[in-house]
């Protein structure tokens, strides 16, 4: 999955991250499955990404252990989607981190409005990725909804596997 070079067999754990997770459409696609996206139509379109683009991301992510594919039946026929492993749960803080620094550090668009984590378990909005600023707990992607007002829904996380 690398965007420039092979880094799979670097010492630096930062490149060997890099190596996965250096493309901005694999972090996109983890949010989207964590939030119960995981069919193709959904990402293709939640996304806006071609759909041989997200073939691609998909089998590499698949291969570097970040997704699982489960069944679910749609029309009478079975077809699967994608869920996240621990290793794409383990994402969540980084994920969490980076919508807070986008509300913190950039300009928010006409139209736009705060999107809130809240955690679920002591149900107040965390301002910290890891561990609830409320609460104190760590945070489980199970455990937390991102309120999104500009789409007029809140999405309520998954748990890897699910």
């Amino acid at each position: 999955m690398a965007l420039r070079s092979d880094w799979s067999t670097e010492l630096c754990p930062v490149r060997r991250s890099l190596d996965v997770l250096g493309d901005p459409w694999v972090l996109l696609i983890v949010r989207d499955v964590l939030h119960g996206n995981g069919r193709f139509e959904q990402l293709r379109d939640n996304l806006g990404i071609s759909e041989a683009v997200l073939s691609r991301r998909l089998r590499t992510m698949r291969e570097a252990g970040l997704l699982t594919t489960a069944d679910y039946e749609r029309d009478g026929r079975t077809r699967q989607k994608y869920v996240a492993t621990e290793a794409a749960a383990d994402l969540l803080p980084l994920l969490q981190q980076l919508a807070i620094w986008g509300e913190r550090h950039t300009a928010e668009p006409e139209g736009g409005a705060h999107m809130a984590l809240v955690h679920e378990t002591c149900g107040a909005e965390t301002t910290r990725a890891e561990t609830c600023s409320a609460c104190g707990e760590p945070l489980r992607p199970e455990d937390m909804t991102w309120v999104k007002p500009w789409l007029g829904t809140a999405h309520r996380l998954r748990a890897p596997g699910d």
